[in-house]
């Protein structure tokens, strides 16, 4: 029994031009709401706001940041939109990127002779292979016994993060690293090419590639069709003969290997090692970007650049005093206002109680 004029009703054909605006109205409330919190600090939002976008966009060394940090989130945002395609919510984006960091760094730690023509191809399987492996761990119980996996994927992220930083304060510590919880660095041959001075490596490529091939596989292919068919209706896709176990585990599989190759990328292209604290949780704001991006790869990249341009930011206005929390709220107040909106986008407010007409259509339906 609703004690207000007021409901919420779902509408029959969502406007697309709604849903464009969505993402978009959202970011700007999101930049609102932090202007208002700025303020009641004492902040000036249009002092901080133009530190936060100038340093990260109006210098070639803050351009070249900001593609850094976009990298390992485009590639978890990636592989998490291809299992939110079939409504599989991996939430385990960050796990699988240390367990992909750690499998990769096995190689270079153990076989450091190796030559480059092995030692990055081999980084590469095992960082993928052991991604997705450890997505598998949620999509067996979820496949078997529809184990709900955004519970299971989240608990194995601690368990991940746990293992490594395991390795690297205990058996994998680099002697001469001065007791900081980190490996040796790795041999030359073991590290990504860079683009000139920056520190921009050959990830953004992969992660460019693995955007136009999920726009193939999406929109051309028969697996892509039966991917967005089971995540619209399972009952109808079964009904179609498709293979429901079966994609739970190859979408799982595939979903982390990307991640896995987000944490091949951090170790080989960026770090240089394996050490705590690897990622200061790309696979969280990758769901962030998945979200807003609608799952849609292309638009992936782009919303994982800005959100680049908000940790480069995040870390340039300390320089007033303004705490680089203020990055990861706007994040928050990003996606807390595109959650908003998809009600708005799927539903109408209408005010009054509904017609008798409908209540007794209702009872009728209710009684068959």
């Amino acid at each position: 029994m609703s004690f207000l004029p007021v409901r919420l009703e779902k509408r029959l054909h969502p406007s697309p031009l709604t849903a464009l605006l969505v993402p978009v109205l959202a970011v700007f409330l999101a930049l609102a709401l932090g202007a208002v919190f700025l303020s009641l600090t004492g902040q000036d939002p249009l002092t901080v706001y133009g530190v936060m976008f100038g340093g990260a966009l109006g210098s070639v060394y803050g351009l070249s940041e900001t593609l850094v940090k976009a990298i390992p989130v485009m590639l978890c945002a990636l592989g998490i939109s291809l299992a939110f395609k079939m409504q599989l919510w991996n939430i385990g984006a960050e796990g699988q990127l240390y367990m992909g960091a750690f499998a990769a760094s096995w190689l270079p730690l153990f076989h450091p002779e190796l030559p480059v023509w092995l030692m990055l191809p081999g980084m590469f399987v095992l960082g993928m292979l052991a991604g997705g492996l450890w997505a598998l761990l949620a999509a067996l119980p979820r496949a078997l016994w529809n184990v709900n996996e955004i519970i299971t994927t989240l608990m194995l992220n601690y368990v991940a993060i746990l293992w490594v930083d395991y390795l690297v304060y205990g058996p994998w510590k680099d002697p001469q690293g001065m007791n900081f919880p980190l490996t040796a660095r790795f041999p030359a041959a073991a590290m990504l090419p860079s683009w000139g001075n920056s520190r921009i490596h050959a990830g953004i490529f992969f992660a460019l590639l693995l955007a136009l091939l999920l726009v193939f596989i999406f929109k051309y292919s028969r697996w892509g069709y039966e991917i967005k068919v089971m995540g619209s209706s399972v009952r109808a896709a079964r009904y179609a003969g498709m293979d429901i176990k079966r994609n739970i585990y190859l979408v799982m599989f595939l979903s982390g290997a990307i991640c896995g190759l987000a944490g091949m990328t951090e170790v080989s292209g960026i770090t240089g090692r394996l050490q705590h604290a690897l990622s200061p949780g790309y696979g969280y704001t990758a769901i962030i970007v998945a979200w807003l991006s609608r799952l849609h790869p292309l638009a992936i990249v782009l919303v994982s650049i800005l959100f680049g341009v908000l940790q480069v930011g995040g870390y340039l206005v300390q320089t007033k005093g303004v705490p680089a929390a203020v990055a990861a709220m706007l994040q928050g107040a990003i996606l807390f206002f595109v959650l908003g909106g998809e009600i708005l986008t799927n539903y109408q407010l209408k005010w009054g109680r509904p017609d008798a007409g409908r209540q007794v259509m209702g009872k009728q339906q209710i009684g068959q």
